[in-house]
């Protein structure tokens, strides 16, 4: 119980970073906030997704391009130009190292407006930050684990950030139902995205960019949308108009 208690926890930290943080705010900047919360939810990012941590201009910069160029072969990770899901995320994890490297410059319409933390983004980057934090999940496994098939979770500890991008990229283009026409492959994954947080909606999300909330029909609901309602009324956000 303690291992899927904690394996729910990382599963939900790491996915609400990756969400609100990486894809709401540093890709689309939907709300605002004051730096000393930008700088509080960097670190909750590097905690969260831990050995698997996601650079956020590296994440913005591709996520644009995506936006940009959905199902075409100049998109990122389009599953319709890849054999299997593997494939497509080898191809995204090389031009994600091209951008976080700075060996290639991205289009200008692609760069600035997203956070920047030198230090964190270093640590996060590090092979001694991964290799720690692998280290703790073997650790945890080990000391409460009572079964040996709950190991098996461990993988999924180690790629948390992109493994949860590949499920989105994949089954968001590939399965599921379309409320919009947006000359695209983008469908809503419905009932699997409440494993999601919101980002398995993605037809709508390409229909309406800037939107917080994810869902536009009255049967959807994006689980995320309502706890930025909540920060947003605690003034730690703004939530931009529409």
């Amino acid at each position: 119980m303690i291992i899927l208690i904690f394996f729910l926890c990382h599963w939900f930290l790491s996915l609400f970073s990756q969400t609100f943080f990486l894809h709401r705010y540093s890709s689309h900047k939907m709300f605002k906030m004051e730096l000393f919360w930008e700088r509080f939810f960097y670190l909750i990012l590097l905690i969260s997704q831990g050995s698997s941590f996601l650079n956020p201009r590296a994440y913005a910069i591709l996520h644009r391009m995506h936006h940009a160029y959905s199902d075409t072969e100049k998109d990122p990770h389009s599953p319709h130009f890849f054999k299997d899901v593997f494939g497509m995320m080898i191809a995204t994890k090389n031009m994600y190292m091209n951008y976080l490297q700075y060996k290639i410059q991205p289009e200008p319409a692609f760069q600035g407006n997203y956070p920047e933390w030198p230090v964190v983004d270093k640590i996060g980057n590090s092979w001694g930050w991964r290799i720690a934090c692998g280290l703790f999940y073997i650790g945890f496994y080990i000391a409460f684990a009572n079964h040996w098939w709950l190991f098996i979770l461990l993988p999924i500890h180690f790629l948390m950030g992109p493994l949860h991008g590949a499920i989105v990229n994949w089954c968001g283009h590939k399965y599921g139902y379309s409320n919009h026409d947006n000359d695209d492959h983008s469908k809503n994954s419905l009932p699997w995205d409440f494993l999601l947080m919101g980002e398995l909606f993605q037809n709508n999300h390409h229909k309406k960019p800037n939107s917080p909330n994810f869902a536009t029909k009255w049967w959807e609901f994006d689980p995320t949308y309502p706890v930025m309602k909540v920060l947003h009324w605690m003034k730690i956000i703004k939530i931009r108009k529409v």
